[in-house]
């Protein structure tokens, strides 16, 4: 098998011209939509490890919500 990085050019490759470019723009985003998410996973990973997070009590949740 090819390596995925030829292979991804002979897709855009077999794209009509006119294509091609919001194919990319396409691949662009969702790469960064993953970076922002992968970054947001990591800074909750860390924040559990470090003991700044804590069990969610949804029952005091809505006990609180009522006072209000």
């Amino acid at each position: 098998m090819k390596p995925f990085k030829e292979r991804a050019a002979e897709a855009l490759d077999l794209l009509p011209e006119e294509m091609q470019e919001s194919a990319v723009s396409y691949i662009f985003e969702q790469a960064e939509k993953y970076r922002a998410l992968k970054q947001s996973i990591d800074q909750g990973l860390a924040s559990a490890e470090a003991g700044r997070i804590r069990e969610w009590d949804f029952g005091d949740f809505l006990r609180r919500a009522e006072l209000r």
